[in-house]
């Protein structure tokens, strides 16, 4: 039976370079420079930063990133957040003042609207 209860943690004035696998959740205050692959919850404080691509479930940003984004769940930006790069997530929620500089393309809802759409569209042709 696996815990993941427990938090990874890569501090403030750490650097990280290289690939990181994880079934826990994760909490960036430092630097990361590489891949990040969970399927926890990643939250990148104030003082940190990724650099390089990010897969897991919800992420939640007060820092920044810049790369390939790639979540299951949703994603959030607080004010201070700093994204570039691509993302691809199911859900998003952002505070005014956050930087979104990115390629976004969200999956889940987006075939039932379509959906809804064309069944709207046949029934007024």
């Amino acid at each position: 039976m696996s815990n993941n209860s427990q938090q990874n943690m890569i501090t403030q004035g750490t650097t990280l370079v290289g690939d990181v696998l994880s079934e826990g959740d994760f909490r960036v205050e430092g630097n990361i420079k590489g891949n990040i692959k969970t399927t926890g919850r990643i939250v990148v404080g104030k003082t940190g930063v990724v650099n390089g691509s990010l897969e897991g479930e919800d992420a939640d940003f007060e820092g920044g990133f810049i790369g390939k984004l790639k979540l299951s769940g949703k994603l959030t930006l607080r004010a201070s957040a700093y994204i570039e790069g691509e993302v691809e997530i199911e859900k998003l929620a952002v505070e005014p003042g956050a930087t979104f500089n990115a390629t976004c393309s969200m999956k889940g809802g987006v075939k039932e609207l379509n959906k809804e759409t064309a069944e709207k569209q046949e029934k007024t042709a």
